[in-house]
C-alpha cells in the first residue's frame, strides 16, 4: 500500500547540505550495504543480524543507552583506524538511536569530517534520530551533552525491520509517532493512527512503511525551516522531551525514550491547559490516542525525587535566557515555547 502513494525524499539541512531518505525493501538492503568501496559499518548488537555475510569491515557495539559514551566514540574511531578509512571513506551505522548518534559523531570528527550513512533498525530510530543532522554522546548522566549538526548523506528506511522489534522496542518508538501527530498542522497522521491501529499492531509491512513516512514528513518540515535549531522552530519537536530527558535521567534511563515522551507529552498537555494555551480538545485528542496504543501517563514524581528531576531539567540543553524552554501546543502544528512557572510544572509532574 505503502508504496503506491510514498516517494523517497530528500530534506535539505545546514549549508543547503540535503539528506536522501530512501526506502528499500529486504533485498535492496542487502545489495546496498555491500555497495561501498571504502566503509565501516557500526552495528549494535540488535542488529548485527541485519549485517549480511563474513565482513573485516564491521564493528558490533552493545546495545543500551549506557553505551553512549566516549569511551565507545573512541572504540569507533579506532577501528576506522585498523582498517585505514580516510576522509572519502563512509561510516554505516545500522542500529537503534543510540549507535547511529555516536556513528554520525565519529563521522563528523574523523579527519575533519568523513561520509555518512545511517540506516535505522529501530522505529525509534528512523522517525527521530535518523533525520535532522544530530549527532552526540552522553556525559555525566547528561543525555546528549556532546555533539555536533552532521547530515547523513543518506538514511535508508527498511521497514521488515520493524517486524523483529519487540514489543518494548516498537512501542518506545511509536511515543515519537504520535508525537509528530501532534506537531503536524493537519490530522493526517493523527487520523491514520486511529484508522489504521490493527495494522500498525499486527506489523503490518506496507502500513508500517507508510507511517513512518508520515511521521518523517512531519520532521522534514521542521528540520527545512530552522536547520540549525536557532530559529525556535525547530525546537517543536522537543515536544514532550524536556519532561522526558529529566525522567530518563533519574531513572538512570530505566524507562525508555519513546515511554518517557509519551508520559511527556501527555504533562506537556496538562500543564498547557493550566496555563490557558492548549486547546482543551488538543488534549483530549492527546490523551484518547496515548490511551489507545496502551501507554500509562498515570507515573508522578515522588515528592523526595523533584529536587533531582528539577536539577536535570536545568541542564537541558533548551535552556533561553530566562530559563529552560518547553514546548507546548496550542492546536495542531500550532506551539509556543515558553518557560512555566515551577509551582506549575511541579503540580503537573509530583504525585
Amino acid at each position: 500500500m505503502y508504496k503506491e502513494i510514498m516517494e523517497n525524499f530528500s530534506c535539505v539541512l545546514k549549508d543547503g547540505k540535503e539528506t536522501f531518505v530512501k526506502f528499500v525493501s529486504e533485498k535492496e538492503m542487502a545489495e546496498y550495504l555491500f555497495s561501498f568501496p571504502s566503509s565501516l559499518i557500526v552495528a549494535d548488537e540488535n542488529a548485527s543480524y541485519a549485517v549480511p555475510g563474513e565482513r573485516m569491515n564491521v564493528l558490533v557495539l552493545k546495545s543500551g543507552e549506557e553505551m553512549k559514551n566516549q569511551e565507545s566514540l573512541f572504540t569507533i574511531i579506532r577501528k576506522a583506524l585498523s582498517i585505514s578509512l580516510s576522509r572519502s571513506s563512509t561510516f554505516i551505522s545500522v542500529g537503534g538511536g543510540v549507535v547511529s548518534d555516536m556513528t554520525a559523531f565519529a563521522a563528523s570528527v574523523y579527519m575533519r569530517g568523513a561520509g555518512l550513512v545511517l540506516l535505522p533498525s529501530t522505529l525509534l530510530s528512523m522517525v527521530d534520530a535518523s533525520l535532522g543532522g544530530k549527532s552526540a554522546i552522553d556525559f555525566d548522566n547528561v543525555k546528549n551533552l556532546i555533539g555536533t549538526f552532521y547530515p547523513a548523506e543518506e538514511v535508508v528506511i527498511a521497514p521488515h525491520l520493524l517486524k523483529t522489534l519487540d514489543d518494548h522496542q516498537f512501542f518506545s518508538g511509536l511515543g515519537e509517532v504520535i508525537k509528530h501527530a501532534f506537531l503536524a498542522s493537519d490530522k493526517t497522521l493523527f487520523d491514520f493512527l486511529v484508522h489504521e491501529k490493527e495494522r500498525i499492531i499486527s506489523r503490518d509491512e506496507n502500513t508500517l512503511g507508510e507511517m513512518v513516512y508520515l511521521s518523517l514528513l512531519v520532521k522534514k518540515d521542521f528540520i527545512e525551516r530552522d536547520p540549525e535549531e536557532k530559529r525556535g522552530i525547530r525546537s517543536a519537536l522537543n515536544l514532550g522531551h524536556t519532561f522526558a530527558h529529566a525522567l530518563e535521567s533519574i531513572t538512570n534511563y530505566k524507562i525508555p525514550h519513546g515511554y518517557a515522551v509519551s508520559w511527556g507529552l501527555s504533562r506537556a498537555a496538562e500543564l498547557g491547559v493550566m496555563m490557558g494555551i492548549t486547546d482543551k480538545n488538543l488534549k483530549d485528542d492527546i490523551d484518547f490516542l496515548l490511551s489507545l496504543y496502551g501507554y500509562d501517563t498515570s507515573l508522578r514524581i515522588r515528592k523526595e525525587e523533584i529536587p533531582l528531576f528539577l536539577s536535570y531539567k536545568e541542564k537541558d540543553k533548551k535552556r533561553g535566557k530566562n530559563g529552560v524552554n518547553f514546548v507546548l501546543m496550542r492546536t495542531y502544528g500550532d506551539y509556543v515555547l515558553t518557560v512555566p512557572d515551577e509551582s506549575l510544572l511541579i503540580k503537573v509532574i509530583q504525585e
